[in-house]
């Protein structure tokens, strides 16, 4: 039997059938993912195994550099079957991790390919996959119809012109592509030289001349209705922290103009801003009917080398440990306290404050939504297994797991679709293991439609975007 077969992971008949009869057709709503809008509408096809596989993957990066791989195979301009064999060495050493899993669940869906790689396989598997990569099937159309991807969502500066959403919109392309509004820079008052040309190019996106802070504001609210009328519905944030001790308009205000002249925040006055910010983006979300999304815990690019070397996104980010609950707490007080509060999920990267985080999405569901906030899936480092587990596990504990939205990729590749296959198998394993126990009643088609739920139906509910 091959690794990857039809029972991959499912130990149980209950499990099996759970994913057969009732997770493994369903489509996928990908709500959250940083794809390339510019792919999508081009269609692009890709050239070789090494561009559509390790651009830009950041997972697979710090493993060849764990494994001894000179960062020129990595991220420098070594020739693309030297990266794709640097990889091919490293593949066997991650055994146990999931990226052994990805690998080859990705070679069988997207190439039909059965052996394992390694050395020895590399330069076969190379040319099949290079030769299928050269079809129509594996164009950006071809996979997301390959499957099944109803709705993509992808994350979008409030800058941008979204033009390339225009394209597709007006194209062929057999999946809804809707941008995400993700307006992190707005908080950058304590970098001048980053923020304020951001500034200008939200004062020409927005055509607004942005001389004070009340432009600022309605720049920010305009290029948010620009994102409406283009389909959108969600925003995005990454904070390390939540920021929730805001100050007045008017003080914010005043760090705003020091910034405009070169001066930078401190680290208070840049938290103060960046609090009361936040309270304007989730009144925006609130007042047009979005989702918010928080991504929260992720200390990032750490390695000052590879920041200089490479750049932001190289795979030197980690986990971190700040206090955040009594902050989220506050946040979403003041936000329901004015009845703006949005529909909100939360992606948290710490699984140490699971309970707590988890605990504080209960104290604001209001009754007028199922599910109003979210325990987003097990992000970055926690969407493997044992991260999506305990996950299920601790949403089942602290909240209605039957109303969680489901699975996303968060991925920049197009070759990461599999990872929805991964979660379905891994949620009816574990629904399967509890109907073997005891645990939840040998009702096939109750916990069936659940399963159905949690792989589609709950997210295109929630989501509202027109699927």
């Amino acid at each position: 039997m091959p690794f990857i077969h039809d029972d991959f992971l499912l130990t149980t008949e209950t499990a099996r059938r759970l994913y057969h009869d009732f997770a493994e057709n369903e489509p996928i709503l990908d709500y959250h993912t940083h794809l390339s809008p510019k792919e999508i509408a081009t269609n692009h096809r890709f050239e070789n195994l090494a561009e559509i596989w390790l651009g830009g993957d950041h997972y697979k990066w710090r493993a060849m550099r764990a494994n001894g791989i000179d960062e020129q195979r990595i991220t420098g301009d070594a020739d693309p079957y030297d990266k794709y064999l640097a990889w091919a060495e490293t593949v066997p050493r991650t055994l146990r991790n999931p990226l052994y899993h990805w690998t080859h669940l990705e070679l069988k869906r997207y190439f039909d390919i059965e052996e394992l790689l390694g050395p020895d396989t590399a330069e076969s598997i190379w040319k099949r996959a290079n030769e299928r990569l050269a079809s129509e099937d594996l164009s950006a159309h071809g996979i997301l119809k390959k499957f099944n991807v109803k709705v993509v969502c992808t994350t979008d500066d409030p800058v941008d012109d979204l033009a390339h959403h225009r394209e597709i919109a007006n194209g062929d392309c057999p999946t809804e592509v809707y941008p995400t509004f993700r307006p992190d820079r707005a908080l950058w008052v304590d970098r001048p030289d980053a923020f304020n040309p951001w500034v200008s190019q939200l004062a020409t996106a927005a055509d607004i001349e942005i001389a004070d802070f009340d432009a600022f504001l309605n720049a920010l609210d305009q290029r948010h209705a620009y994102f409406h009328e283009m389909g959108g519905r969600l925003s995005d944030h990454d904070v390390t922290k939540v920021l929730a001790d805001a100050c007045s308009q008017e003080a914010a205000a005043g760090i705003f103009a020091n910034a405009l002249k070169g001066k930078a925040a401190d680290a208070d006055l840049q938290e103060q801003f960046g609090a009361f910010m936040m309270l304007f983006f989730g009144r925006l979300d609130a007042k047009r009917g979005w989702t918010k999304q928080l991504h929260i815990g992720a200390l990032r690019n750490n390695s000052t080398r590879l920041m200089r070397e490479v750049g932001a996104d190289a795979g030197c980010d980690s986990i971190g440990d700040m206090p955040s609950v009594a902050a989220l707490s506050s946040y979403l007080d003041q936000l329901d306290q004015e009845d703006a509060l949005p529909q909100t999920i939360l992606y948290n990267l710490n699984p140490s404050a699971n309970f707590s985080v988890g605990s504080v999405i209960g104290n604001f569901q209001d009754g007028r939504a199922a599910g109003k906030l979210q325990w987003g899936a097990g992000w970055w480092f926690n969407d493997q297994w044992d991260g999506m587990t305990r996950h299920l596990d601790d949403l089942s504990n602290l909240g209605l797991l039957s109303r969680f939205v489901g699975m996303l990729t968060d991925s920049r590749s197009l070759l990461s679709y599999p990872r929805h296959e991964y979660y379905r198998r891994c949620l009816c394993e574990l629904l399967g293991s509890d109907i073997e126990r005891g645990a939840l009643p040998r009702d096939m088609e109750m916990v069936g439609s659940m399963v159905r739920d949690l792989c589609y139906g709950n997210a295109r509910d929630y989501l509202g975007l027109g699927v």
